[in-house]
């Protein structure tokens, strides 16, 4: 909700200009990423850490699927290998214990299925209905606050027999909640404008490179625990992501040539030919 108010305050100085869409649309796909968010933090409460890491793999994956089937995108040989190297990788420096439970792996199913088409959604709805990511983003934002502010209390009741609204709020609490949500602000923007800009694949390759270095970080500046495992993983996933990259690269630089070789196409009349 902090979102939408900060948002509707820039609209509201004409920083950005409003666009109605399809309030459908607009519904289902906020009340989509809200249950998304919900499913994710269940998973994370529900399984162990290294289960929750491959749940996160496996959007990409899955991600490729979904776009392959319904959208008839076409990933390279190249491009899949670079995946490949990035998602092993990461499973290497990150994935530890791996504790199976049915309720989990349920939950993790379900948030790798509304994660991608969420994310995908995204990507399709800024092209195809021609808004900025601020746009869709300013739209979406109070239906994916409202599914969660129903539904997150009735969970966390269900979960921890604890009423959220009788914790007793001290004031350092209140601060880091507020500064929680300003920071909130700044990732559900910048979400929204990598995925608008690139892909929804892109975006992942770009979040397990935070893992990378949240794990490169917590070794060089808390002195976290670091086997050479973990370092070979972190190499190998920095390769991949590289070679992604790299690869994406030329792709796009060969699309570009091929666009400007056809060039716009004259219509000569037909009397012309005569």
């Amino acid at each position: 909700m902090v979102t939408f108010c900060t948002l509707h305050c820039a609209q509201r100085f004409n920083l950005f200009e409003s666009k109605p869409i399809d309030m459908k649309t607009v519904m289902l796909f906020g009340i989509l990423n809200g249950v998304s968010i919900g499913l994710l933090n269940l998973s994370l409460g529900f399984n162990s850490i290294g289960f929750y890491q491959m749940t996160k793999l496996a959007i990409i994956p899955f991600t490729v699927l979904l776009e392959t089937l319904f959208l008839k995108k076409q990933f390279s040989q190249k491009i899949k290998f670079s995946l490949f190297l990035l998602l092993v990788g990461v499973g290497i420096a990150s994935v530890t214990d791996l504790q199976l439970n049915f309720v989990g792996t349920i939950l993790s199913m379900l948030a790798i299925v509304t994660t991608c088409v969420g994310q995908i959604l995204t990507n399709t709805i800024q092209k195809r209905l021609n808004v900025s990511s601020t746009q869709l983003l300013y739209q979406s934002a109070p239906f994916q606050a409202a599914i969660l502010f129903v539904s997150g209390p009735l969970v966390d009741q269900f979960l921890t027999k604890k009423n959220v609204f009788a914790y007793k709020y001290s004031s350092i609490v209140l601060a880091f909640i507020i500064l929680s949500c300003l920071i909130s602000v700044a990732v559900n923007f910048s979400t929204f404008m990598v995925i608008g800009k690139t892909s929804p694949v892109t975006y992942q390759v770009l979040g397990h490179l935070k893992t990378c270095l949240v794990l490169a970080f917590g070794y060089t500046l808390l002195h976290d625990p670091f086997a050479v495992r973990n370092i070979i993983g972190i190499l190998v996933a920095i390769f991949g992501m590289g070679l992604y990259s790299y690869f994406c690269s030329q792709e796009n630089k060969k699309k570009q040539s091929v666009d400007l070789s056809l060039g716009p196409q004259v219509l000569l009349p037909l009397s012309s030919l005569s």
